[in-house]
C-alpha cells in the first residue's frame, strides 16, 4: 500500500498501513507495548523480502526464489497468498522457522522523502503493539532524545538497507553472469484409485540455472567463490528443495480443515 500518511513520502511497502515519520514532537510520548505474539501482522506475508546474507539460514524453512524484472529475492512461506504456513495462530513462528529480518525491523522502515531528497525513518502507527500511550517501549526519552529501544532500531534498520543495497549487488552480478532462468514448481495429485493425477503448477520464478554456473568459465567460477556469492548461490538451489515442505504443510492444513468444517 502506499504510504500517503505525510506529505513527500514515497514508497510501496508489504505490511505497513500507516507509516509516519518518527519525531519527537509527534510521538514523544507514544511507542509500543509488549505482546506475548507480536507478529501476527506477518499472517498475510506468504511471500517475503530476503537479504542476500539471509539465505543459508532462510534455505531450511522454505524455496528462496527471484521475482518480476528486477529479480527480488523472496522466501516462500506459503503457498496460497495472505497464507503464511509457519505463523501460528497466537503470532509466533512456528519453531525452527527462520523469520526474516523484513518482518523482524516492523514497525520501522526507512521511506524515501522527495522534500528531503532523503530516507527518513518511519514508523507503523496502525501496527496492533503501537502504544499512544502508556508504552512498555517509548520511542523517545523525556528529553526528546531517541530512546535505547529506538536507537536499536534504527541500528537495525541501517543494517538492513546495507544488506539490501548488497542484495542488489549480488542480484546484478547474476544477471551480468546470465545466470538466470524460469523456473516452475508442480505438484502431482494422486487419484481416488492412488494413481498419480494432472500435474499442477504450483508458481513460476526466476532461479539460478545449475547448467549454466557449471557452466562458467574457471575464472569466473573462482571469482565467485572468492567474493562470497557461490555459498548464497548453493543456499538458493538447496532451498528449491523445500517446494515438497510448503506442499505438505499446506495439504495437511487442508486436511485438518474439513473436518472442522463438516462439524460447524
Amino acid at each position: 500500500m502506499t504510504t500517503t500518511a505525510q506529505p513527500g513520502i514515497t514508497g510501496n511497502v508489504l505490511f505497513y498501513q500507516q507509516p509516519e515519520p518518527l519525531s519527537p514532537e509527534v510521538h514523544g510520548k507514544m511507542g509500543v507495548r509488549s505482546m506475548d505474539g507480536p507478529f501476527g501482522f506477518a499472517r498475510v506475508g506468504h511471500a517475503i523480502p530476503l537479504t542476500v546474507g539471509e539465505f543459508p539460514p532462510a534455505a531450511m524453512t522454505g524455496p528462496i526464489i527471484f521475482v518480476g524484472d528486477e529479480k527480488l529475492p523472496i522466501s516462500v512461506m506459503g503457498l496460497n497468498a495472505g497464507e503464511n504456513m509457519f505463523l501460528r495462530e497466537e503470532g509466533l513462528f512456528e519453531a525452527g522457522a527462520y523469520v526474516p529480518a523484513y518482518i523482524r525491523r516492523y514497525p520501522f522502515v526507512f521511506a524515501n522523502d522527495d522534500n528531503a531528497k532523503q530516507m527518513v525513518l518511519c514508523v507503523d502507527r496502525a501496527a496492533e503493539f503501537f502504544a499512544e500511550t502508556d508504552p512498555d517501549l517509548p520511542f523517545f526519552e523525556a528529553d526528546g532524545q531517541p530512546s535505547q529501544y529506538t536507537k536499536n532500531c534504527i541500528e537495525f534498520c541501517n543494517n538492513f538497507e546495507i544488506e539490501r543495497q548488497r542484495t542488489a549487488s549480488f542480484v546484478q552480478l547474476l544477471k551480468d553472469l546470465d545466470l538466470f532462468e524460469t523456473k516452475t514448481a508442480s505438484f502431482t495429485p494422486p487419484n481416488a484409485d492412488g494413481t498419480p493425477g494432472e500435474p499442477q503448477k504450483i508458481a513460476e520464478y526466476f532461479g539460478v540455472s545449475e547448467e549454466k554456473l557449471n557452466a562458467l568459465p574457471a575464472d569466473k567460477f573462482i571469482e565467485l567463490r572468492d567474493n562470497g556469492a557461490l555459498p548464497q548461490i548453493y543456499a538458493h538451489l538447496i532451498s528449491l528443495l523445500c517446494w515438497d515442505r510448503l506442499i505438505a504443510l499446506t495439504l495437511q492444513k487442508q486436511a485438518l480443515a474439513q473436518p472442522a468444517a463438516a462439524n460447524s
